[in-house]
């Protein structure tokens, strides 16, 4: 069978350059009268058939013919060389394959004899690409989560590649984009998907200075859907020692994580930030579980203040700022948004107690010590009282048995 086609295929080479107008017609034609067998393989045994529908249907078909991408072959060259040189994309995507050849992706995978993740890993069969604004799409934006998936979201695959996560579909999935992205909010559209942060082509490790997710870029990529929370965030005590380039200063990931953002309205994760503010600000942090808020939101009500409460979450400011809840001109009504009746003796109070801190407050470093050695000296005075008693205890017993052992 496969002679013969060549053979017909040779003939309407022939009869195609006799006739332009013939060759016109149907550019790939003399291509598909061996390739639309489906079943069809070369030389290597790999299955060279392509199916015509799906190629017409997808982006290249209907405009690109097959020696647009096969240039090592010609309609008036064939049949064609046993094995033909792969398709360099970048004869016509220049820029998105300039991008991805400085990537992770394009590094030799292993055993060095392939990218780790080339074009077709992402867009699907060289044949069968589709748009990324048709829903059947490999890189759709609703599918995009389960393509990066395939490798993100195993993790023996994880494992064998020496790349990060093997859950991070899963993360992502439950997370808040996940939902959103899911159409619950009703807001589908605008629901940040991998590419929305990582990039779509150019995706870089966040190590690399130029990656979007550094560190030093993540509230600017936060920043392209959330911008007023950025404008605050800018205008905030974090902010400022990020334009001061402090990349040490905590940034969007720092309290809402990455992958597996919660919503904000989460009682536990409300709980569980307070947490997050102390791995910078562990002294106020313990103070802060000294107080009766800090002992009730330990046992994991989130109706108490936390950290955000009183300082803000976003645009947090020093105490000496003007604008800040924390001033002494606006605490009182600071405090006022949950206790009624507040007043200035009743905001006097210090939200963070630091008994062995003399400067902070004398008297209650004092009393500190006092209650200190008033609890030592309970527990010391009893202790030995116990002791003495258990003694007693014991020679009374053995009084009466020495005594009753005489008599009998």
């Amino acid at each position: 069978m496969r002679p013969l086609l060549i053979l017909a295929l040779i003939l309407a080479a022939a009869l195609g350059t006799a006739d332009p107008a013939a060759a016109q017609a149907g550019p790939n034609d003399a291509c598909l009268m061996c390739h639309s067998d489906l079943s069809a393989k070369g030389s290597t045994g790999k299955v060279i058939g392509v199916d015509k529908a799906k190629f017409g249907a997808s982006a290249h078909g209907g405009f690109v013919k097959c020696v647009d991408c096969h240039t090592d072959t010609a309609v008036d060259k064939l049949p064609h060389a046993p094995q033909l040189e792969p398709v360099a994309c970048q004869s016509c995507h220049a820029q998105a394959v300039a991008e991805y050849q400085g990537t992770p992706h394009a590094k030799p995978g292993a055993g060095g004899k392939a990218a780790v993740a080339d074009c077709a890993s992402c867009h699907g069969a060289a044949h069968e690409v589709l748009k990324s604004t048709q829903t059947a799409s490999l890189t759709h934006r609703l599918n995009i989560q389960t393509t990066c998936g395939s490798c993100h979201g195993s993790q023996p695959v994880a494992q064998q590649a020496a790349m990060p996560g093997g859950n991070v579909q899963a993360k992502y999935h439950d997370s808040i984009h996940g939902q959103l992205l899911k159409g619950q909010g009703g807001y589908s559209e605008q629901a940040p998907n991998c590419v929305s942060c990582h990039g779509a082509h150019g995706i870089l490790p966040k190590g690399d200075e130029k990656s979007r997710v550094a560190r030093a870029n993540i509230v600017d990529t936060c920043g392209g859907c959330h911008q007023r929370e950025k404008i605050v965030f800018d205008k905030g005590a974090h902010g400022k020692l990020r334009q001061a380039g402090i990349t040490a200063g905590p940034n969007c990931a720092d309290c809402h994580g990455s992958h597996a953002i919660p919503a904000s309205t989460q009682s536990d994760w409300q709980v569980a930030t307070i947490n997050q503010c102390g791995g910078c600000h562990s002294d106020l942090l313990k103070s802060y579980h000294l107080t009766y808020h800090g002992k009730v939101t330990n046992l994991g009500f989130s109706q108490m203040a936390t950290c955000a409460s009183c300082h803000g979450a976003h645009d947090v400011r020093p105490a000496s700022d003007p604008l800040s809840p924390t001033h002494k001109d606006n605490i009182v009504a600071m405090c006022g948004n949950c206790h009624q009746n507040s007043s200035v003796q009743f905001a006097s109070w210090d939200p963070h107690p630091q008994p062995a801190n003399r400067e902070r407050s004398i008297t209650l470093y004092y009393t500190s010590i006092f209650m200190n050695v008033l609890l030592a000296g309970v527990f010391a005075f009893f202790g030995l009282h116990t002791l003495l008693w258990a003694y007693r205890s014991f020679r009374v017993v053995q009084e009466r048995r020495r005594k009753g052992g005489g008599h009998g």
